[in-house]
């Protein structure tokens, strides 16, 4: 016995056929056209749609329109906060503008980065996002602005987030003033001896943030020697790596700036295992106030960047309906937030 013939799917024509009206009727009923479709015609359409049951090509519209209702986010990390929280920001503001994020990890890779912004461009988002830090000296950067350009060139939109990436939209992140203002504020809480368990050195965030900390030391007339200055990964296995590796020098210090929030993490249990009190007999600080240190013990010091709005300011920009993306704009403000991890001394 042979299997029965399957079904074939129902297309628009059907559709037009059965509610009794045009194609072109039928198309703009069905796929949100600006051309505004008599109501009465609208319903019989969408009537005959669901008795059909009848679904919407998205990938022929993306085709025909050139672009999806699709956001495309490239974060470093999502399991991250500092790129969970600006992914939130991305997603409430696409939300209001009826759009859909997806989002995809880079591992802080110039090489996958690069691949996955060609992989999306064939996915035709309205929007691509880049969130990670840029990285100095990376052989994949004019390749990669190559592929956005030819990305802008057919109607889709850029933004990044951290870094001046003209010409294309940025969220400008204020790294070296923060960090400086950091300084400044430890001094006149009464440290005097710092060491920095700092990220990368090919990562631009973080060399922006070590070197706005040393320049804000220096202004107080505080020096930062090279050897208290450890070089780790941007996580908090990296800050705990950093900080065990600052211990074994036997150097004296009085307190550990992490140049972000998730290595000042690491940096607090790794002080612990070695039986000193963070907060205590050595201050820790971080950067970006990612929500988890306001509960960790000690509460943790830190810069706070508003990194929900970063990530709606992001969208906003691409799509333009938000201004602010000229190289001369300024950056985002930061804040300083002093907690128990940095009680004043003397």
């Amino acid at each position: 016995m042979s299997a029965p013939a399957s079904k074939s799917p129902t297309t628009l024509h059907d559709v037009a056929r059965e509610a009794g009206v045009s194609l072109a009727t039928a198309s703009r009923s069905l796929n949100g056209s600006a051309r505004k479709v008599n109501e009465s015609y609208r319903l019989r359409v969408l009537e005959a749609a669901e008795r059909l049951g009848y679904t919407t090509n998205l990938f022929a519209q993306a085709v025909a329109k050139g672009s999806t209702t699709t956001v495309a986010l490239l974060v470093a990390d999502i399991a991250d906060p500092y790129f969970s929280s600006i992914a939130a920001g991305v997603i409430d503001a696409a939300s209001a503008e009826g759009l859909v994020v997806t989002i995809a990890v880079t591992g802080r890779d110039g090489g996958r980065e690069l691949e996955t912004v060609r992989a999306l461009r064939g996915q035709r988002p309205r929007v691509i996002i880049l969130a990670g830090s840029r990285t100095a000296g990376s052989p994949f950067e004019e390749r990669l602005r190559a592929e956005l350009s030819s990305f802008e060139a057919t109607g889709g939109k850029v933004a990044f987030i951290s870094q001046d990436a003209a010409p294309f939209a940025t969220v400008l992140l204020d790294n070296r003033g923060g960090a400086r203002d950091l300084a400044r504020g430890l001094v006149g809480r009464g440290y005097r001896r710092f060491a920095v368990i700092a990220g990368p050195q090919d990562l631009r965030t973080a060399q922006e943030r070590l070197d706005g900390f040393r320049d804000g030391l220096a202004e107080q007339g505080v020096d930062l020697p090279p050897e208290r200055i450890v070089h780790a990964d941007f996580t908090r296995d990296g800050g705990h790596r950093g900080t065990r590796e600052l211990l074994a020098t036997g150097m004296p210090v009085d307190l550990v700036f992490a140049v972000n929030d998730v290595m000042a993490v690491g940096v607090v249990s790794a002080l612990r295992e070695a039986g000193r009190d963070p907060g205590g007999d050595v201050g820790v600080a971080g950067y970006d106030d990612i929500p988890t240190v306001r509960d960790i013990t000690p509460a943790l010091t830190t810069v706070r960047i508003p990194l929900e709005e970063v990530g709606r300011r992001a969208l906003l920009l691409a799509t333009g309906a938000a201004t602010g993306a000229d190289p001369g704009s300024p950056p985002l403000r930061t804040e300083l937030v002093f907690r128990d991890s940095t009680p004043h001394r003397g």
